[in-house]
């Protein structure tokens, strides 16, 4: 990829399941996961179920497409997902992008979406945040 950049950053969180951009030592990473299409219409994005107000149960366990209501548990559907990645890496500094499938592994004991540097190989971590006690 010699540092070019081939990934738009989407302009709308509307169509986004996961989002994040951080800082780490030397490096930056801004990574995105969108939503896919009904496996079962083909119509609609899949998103979070919504209430009867119309808001949206963001702790539910599935997801479900708006127009067939076809549910996908949470942990099924997000394995089938692709996560991008613009990065510079902390390492070499080199500045790249990256696809990878969006399955959390652990990495040093924490819930990480791992990628390697296309220049160095170095492996950078995308970790789960933690919640503070």
């Amino acid at each position: 990829m010699n540092g070019v950049i081939t990934l738009k950053i989407p302009e709308s969180m509307e169509d986004l399941v996961y989002w994040t951009s951080r800082s780490m030592g030397d490096g930056r990473v801004k990574a995105w996961v969108q939503r896919e299409n009904c496996p079962k219409c083909n119509e609609a994005l899949m998103g979070k179920p919504r209430g009867d107000k119309g808001n949206v149960k963001i702790r539910a366990s599935y997801f479900e497409c708006p127009k067939c209501h076809h549910k996908v548990e949470k942990k099924e559907y997000e394995e089938t997902l692709t996560v991008n990645i613009i990065y510079t890496c902390p390492k070499c500094k080199h500045q790249g992008d990256a696809q990878t499938p969006f399955k959390r592994k652990k990495y040093n004991g924490v819930d990480s979406v791992v990628f390697s540097c296309t220049k160095c190989q170095e492996k950078i971590p995308i970790t789960k945040k933690m919640k503070e006690a």
